[in-house]
């Protein structure tokens, strides 16, 4: 699966797995709401130029494997796929409104990881292939 994506001067692909809770952990992704909260992610991931590699909407939680532009960072992408569900959801079912009183649907944080198809390993053994000196015989310059 290779979503390599190009973007005037810029060749990327960048994939993270984001994780995100409801509030108190309770168990209200069920039923239509699950489903309506399943059909904003991806109307804010289209709106964004997302794509979404694998997703899954628990009772209580997101996962998402995306991948996403170079020019977005990962707090705002998930800034606003948790700002415009928890604004839709709260509003489409009154019920939930009255258990979120605060109108904070979603905890604070969340838990996010690059993923990708090589290891770093296989990486630090790239780069060492370039630590040979270059056409004009002299090192490359190393960061280490």
């Amino acid at each position: 699966m290779n979503f390599q994506r190009s973007n005037g001067h810029t060749v990327s692909r960048l994939t993270v797995h984001i994780v995100w809770a409801t509030k108190y952990r309770y168990p209200v992704l069920q039923g239509d709401i699950q489903k309506r909260c399943r059909d904003i992610l991806r109307q804010v991931c289209i709106a964004e130029d997302i794509v979404i590699l694998k997703g899954v909407v628990s009772k209580d939680h997101v996962h998402m494997h995306i991948n996403c532009l170079p020019s977005k960072s990962v707090s705002e992408i998930v800034k606003k796929l948790k700002g415009r569900s928890s604004r839709k959801l709260q509003q489409e079912f009154p019920e939930l409104r009255k258990r979120y009183w605060g109108q904070h649907f979603w905890t604070i944080g969340y838990g996010c990881w690059s993923t990708g198809n090589i290891t770093d390993e296989m990486l630090n053994e790239y780069l060492e292939h370039h630590r040979n000196p270059n056409q004009d015989g002299q090192d490359n310059f190393i960061i280490e």
